[in-house]
């Protein structure tokens, strides 16, 4: 008989690859760890509520709620957080709300955060992104070159804040 007509046992999981983690140490701000556990808790309670539903004919999805757990526990073991009080503030570094114009007078205000908490339409850039790389230790005044695929963009630093606590 062809395998095609074998029905597979559903007590078998199928296994899902591991989410790749980042080679980069993981820096986060304060509020970029309470994310990562609250994301943790979201989805504890999901697994949770998938492993009581006695009907759950969809083990993949358990599957998938399991192995993000553990993708985002390793990044909270890996977390290192970053005293922003600490961060110098006459130059950009991590934590950094940074105010730019650039050779044609666009302007962009961003803060430079950790990799999980990264959200670019925000206005949150991961630390290891070429714009914030491109920023690192400039102070007011300073112009630099964020190098592009489509060209580079010359930026003029014009404001350097951290928030607090």
């Amino acid at each position: 008989m062809s395998r095609a007509f074998v029905k597979e046992n559903d007590d078998q999981a199928t296994e899902l690859p591991e989410r790749p983690q980042s080679p980069h140490p993981n820096f986060v701000t304060s509020h970029g760890l309470d994310l990562l556990k609250q994301q943790e808790e979201q989805l504890e309670e999901h697994r949770s509520r998938l492993m009581a539903d006695e009907q759950l004919l969809d083990k993949e999805q358990q599957l998938v709620v399991e192995r993000d757990l553990r993708y985002v526990q390793e990044r909270i073991a890996k977390a290192i957080v970053v005293d922003v009080d600490a961060q110098p503030r006459d130059s950009v570094d991590f934590g950094a709300i940074v105010d730019t114009v650039d050779e044609n007078d666009e302007k962009r205000h961003f803060q430079i955060v950790g990799e999980d908490e990264a959200d670019p339409t925000a206005g949150k850039l991961s630390w290891v992104s070429p714009f914030a790389l491109a920023l690192k230790d400039a102070k007011v005044g300073d112009v630099v070159i964020w190098k592009r695929p489509i060209g580079n963009l010359e930026l003029e630093v014009t404001r350097i804040t951290y928030p607090k606590g």
